[in-house]
């Protein structure tokens, strides 16, 4: 063999060797950058509505915030999470321009008509909270007062079937904290809302001088879920690792820190 033809061979074989070298690469360049990778999601939220989800020193936190985290790692997404408020939150979602949206949402037939829903991760039911003095001791005794709820939630509902739709002692406002600073003023004379918000409001506001009551005749109990777009492609992952936080314990320490008690874990299984 001469040196030409010798040096020939050499040379084909270090581009060969060169060539296989750049597929390999490539492979795991995708393996590692590309279809392997989940994206980040957007999350919308509504941040008035203590103790989900709300703006403490300008940070969003809450039971709902802190889910989240949990569900998200799990999960294994990376997310972007930016309160909206409630109506922009509810046609970010419908329109798919996020990818799902968690405040304390409470899970109804007309809602599933317009949009998707994880497994039930909350129970509720609503609360009268009123000004010391009021004769209130069922749901049907507002029928006559000045009553505030926050605008488009299933409170604004439970309240119109007892006054009337759309009725003139219904005040609609943008977040349950407006309705209850309305409360506070004398702009209305009782607030309907879920019992929890109910509950934190009237533990944390002893100066504002109101009572409470639940009635489970008038106000049945509700569940929240996590909201999602119809057909949303990220719904089957985030609900498997809702089940899979609840079920390892995660989902009882979070509740034990923001409520303090144990919660009704087969009440999410019915």
């Amino acid at each position: 063999m001469n040196k030409l033809s010798f040096k020939g061979i050499v040379l084909f074989l270090l581009v060969v060797l060169a060539a296989c070298g750049t597929s390999n690469n490539e492979e795991q360049s995708e393996g590692t950058n590309g279809t392997d990778e989940k994206q980040t999601l957007s999350v919308v939220t509504e941040a008035g509505f203590m103790p989900f989800t709300y703006l403490d020193k300008g940070e969003l936190v809450g039971f709902d915030i802190d889910l989240l985290a949990a569900v998200m790692e799990e999960a294994g997404y990376d997310y972007k999470l930016e309160n909206v408020g409630w109506d922009a939150m509810l046609l970010s979602v419908e329109d798919g321009k996020a990818d799902l949206a968690i405040a304390g949402i409470t899970v109804n037939e007309d809602r599933k008509e317009s949009y998707d829903f994880s497994s039930p991760y909350f129970e509720s039911t609503h609360k009268v909270v009123f000004r010391e003095g009021e004769n209130i001791t069922s749901g049907q005794d507002i029928k006559d007062l000045k009553v505030g709820v926050q605008a488009g939630t299933t409170g604004a509902e439970a309240v119109e079937k007892i006054l009337g739709k759309n009725h003139e002692y219904i005040s609609k406002y943008d977040s349950n904290t407006l309705a209850l600073m309305s409360l506070q003023s004398g702009d209305v004379d009782a607030v309907v809302t879920d019992n929890v918000v109910a509950d934190e409001y009237v533990a944390n506001n002893p100066e504002a001088n109101v009572e409470m009551i639940t009635d489970p005749e008038t106000f049945e109990s509700e569940f929240y879920g996590i909201m999602f777009p119809k057909g949303s492609e990220v719904k089957a992952d985030i609900d498997a690792a809702l089940q899979t936080v609840i079920e390892n314990g995660t989902y009882t320490e979070i509740y034990q820190e923001w409520f303090g008690a144990e919660p009704d874990l087969e009440a999410l299984t019915q």
